[in-house]
Parts: structure tokens; sequence; C-alpha cells
């Protein structure tokens, strides 16, 4: 997730400063004002498509079922949590870190446990939550593992074992960011790490079996670029293509053309993938444009396909990820300014998307979905999302 602020802002853009201090400081307000329980009501399309609309607040949803209780997860203080026995009503959990972990303050100096894009998997018997540790418009980033052998808070073996940093970005170092992370396993059983965010796109590495920690091999670690959007070449290699790194001086390093370009464009807007197998196809959902401007946000998912897990991701009309391909599956509507950062599961024999969308009739909050993803004629996925 990336928030966009700016400092040092000239006397003339001053117009933007409430607009920018409101998207600032109300994602903490939003997680913080977040009811315990709350409740939706459940609508069957005419094609029984079931998509469930919950007002809960949340940003970067991740899900998971385990037993007969769903458990969700998302950005917030110390990783926000949730459960449910029907995917409509959630009664909120403890966070997983009532401490932020010691080791992220050298990442981020000064880190107050605020936890980014958390992502829940199941392996031989053990749930592993990646999450990541990051600053609005940095890549001073880290992606880290937490463990447990079961969610259920009542369990007697219910504990959460941190396992720290799987992979690090670092400024002037790697053009990519370490946020954002999916773990996804091959034909043969082999787990990879995808991530990423701006920069320079989308990340594919290679991980050990025990899955925490990137795998080295003969010929050195196995990394990969799977998908990817145009950066505009003068840009400064700190900036994630928003003007939205609070430690650079834009009135110093762009000229002002340059600098209201890269504000208002798209430049290397692309995040949180997420990787689905279905009838001999991996497919790749990657959001694309803003997130976090509430009524202004801009977010949309895209997804193209592969039969090699490390690509190439082509989409509808055959056009690679790397060089900007993705075809549309979801985008904002006259209810909703955008959608994005999802993740797709399959429960009780139908898919579904889980997202965040940005509420207008709630000043641009951000609210859970869950809506059915169907499959047309040519295997490629498809949402109903007009309520």
């Amino acid at each position: 997730m990336k928030i966009f602020i700016r400092s040092k802002l000239r006397q003339r853009r001053n117009a933007h400063i409430p607009c920018l201090l409101a998207v600032f400081i109300f994602p903490f307000l939003w997680i913080s004002c977040s009811s315990s329980e709350m409740t939706t009501d459940q609508t069957n399309s005419e094609s029984d498509r079931i998509n469930h609309h919950i007002d809960i607040v949340v940003h970067d949803p991740s899900m998971i079922q385990q037993d007969d209780t769903y458990y969700l997860f998302n950005t917030g203080s110390g990783i926000t949590n949730w459960r449910s026995d029907d995917r409509v009503n959630w009664e909120r959990l403890d966070p997983i870190f009532e401490e932020a972990p010691e080791w992220t303050e050298r990442v981020v100096p000064g880190f107050e446990n605020h936890i980014w894009a958390p992502s829940i998997s199941y392996h031989q018997g053990t749930y592993y939550l990646y999450y990541s540790i990051s600053s609005f418009g940095r890549n001073n980033s880290a992606i880290g593992l937490v463990t447990n052998e079961t969610l259920h808070p009542d369990d007697p073996n219910f504990e959460w074992v941190d396992h720290g940093i799987v992979v690090e970005s670092v400024p002037g170092r790697d053009m990519w960011n370490a946020i954002d992370a999916t773990l996804s396993f091959d034909d043969d059983g082999t787990p990879w790490l995808t991530f990423g965010s701006h920069w320079m796109g989308i990340k594919l590495v290679k991980l050990e079996d025990d899955l925490k920690s990137v795998a080295i091999t003969p010929e050195g670690d196995e990394w990969f670029t799977i998908a990817q959007r145009h950066r505009y070449w003068k840009l400064d290699e700190r900036d994630a293509g928003d003007s939205a790194n609070p430690e650079l001086d834009y009135d110093e390093l762009y000229p002002d053309a340059i600098f209201e370009l890269n504000r208002q464009s798209e430049s290397g807007a692309i995040e949180a993938p997420f990787i689905f197998q279905r009838d001999g196809y991996y497919y790749l959902f990657v959001s694309w444009d803003r997130c976090c401007r509430g009524e202004d946000s801009t977010y949309k998912v895209v997804v193209g396909r592969s039969e090699s897990i490390t690509g190439p991701y082509l989409d509808k009309e055959d056009q690679n990820m790397n060089y900007g391909g993705g075809s549309l599956v979801v985008k904002g509507n006259e209810n909703y300014s955008a959608i994005g950062h999802n993740s797709v599961y399959t429960f009780d024999g139908r898919d579904y998307l889980v997202a965040h969308a940005y509420d207008l009739e709630d000043e641009g909050r951000p609210k859970l979905m869950i809506l059915e993803l169907t499959w047309d004629s040519d295997g490629w996925p498809v949402i109903q999302f007009d309520d």
C-alpha cells in the first residue's frame, strides 16, 4: 500500500495540502474506528453470482479458511485480522503484533507498527503470513514472515512466531520495492514469492523449501521481472513515480513540467501481485494506478496468464505484462471510486476475488469486497461489480 504525500510544497501548490493531509491521516483513523463486528446483506444475481459488499474498513485484504471459519488479514496496526463463519459477519481479533518486531527499526527507523499488505497461506501443517514493512513513497522496505500452527485463537497451539526478513529493498541500490508479497507454488511444488510496487515492477523469486528465505542456486538467486509499466526515464531512482517520497525536495529535483507529469501520471503505477492457478495456466492479477486517495483513488485490477510461473504473462491481446500489458478485470463504478489489491480463492467450489474498494457514499473509505469470479469460454476471469 502506498500513500500519496509530499513535503516542501511550493506556495502555489498549497491548494493540495488539505487533500494530502486527509489522505495521510485517514488510513489510521479508518482502522482505529472500525467496529468489532459488522454485517452486510448477501446479494444473488440472475446468474447466481454471490457478491458480498461488506461495511468494514480494510486495506489490502487476504483471506483463508480453517475448518468452518474464515480468517481475514489486512493492513493495520500490528496486522489487523478478523474471523467469520459465513464471510458476511466479521469479528475483529487481536492484532498479530502488539509491538513492532525489533528488526523493523533498522529497516525503517521510528517504525510505528503500521504493517502493510499481509498475505496468508497454508502449507504442510503451517500457516505462513508474509507482511510488509515500509514507509510512504520510499523503497526502504522489507517483507517479513510470521507463522502459526493454527489460526484459532482458543487452540492451545496458537502462537505467532516471527522469522524476520525474507526480502529487503534498499533505496539507491534496488529499482524495486519489497512489499505486497504473495506465496505461490509451481507444478513441481517449488515455492515462489511474488511482490513489488511501482519502480520497475513486479518481481518473482524462488524460495527455499522452508519458505523463510530466498533460494540460493548454483547460478545464483533465481529472480524474474514478470510485470511492469512504463516509468518515465528522467525520474530519480528514489522516486516511486508519484512524487510521494517525503524525503525528496521535488522543487530542487525536477523542473515544473516533470514534477506535474510525475504527480499526475501513472508512471510505473503497478503493485499488489497475486498468482492463481487454473486449467494449466498461472494467472497474474495486479493493481494499476493509484490507491489510498479516498474518493480520488483510481485503482483497478488487470490480469495476464502464462503456462510457466516465471512468465511471460500475456493478456487477452497477447501483450506481454512486462511491457505494460494487462486485461481489465474490474475497476471503480458509480458507487466506488476504485477497487484493487486483490487476491483470488476457491471456497466451496466457487472462485472469489477479494479486494478493497473506496466507498463514495462514505467519504471514500476503503471497504471489503468479496466478489464471485467466473470464467468466460476462453478461460479469462469475469467479475460483475455493478452494485
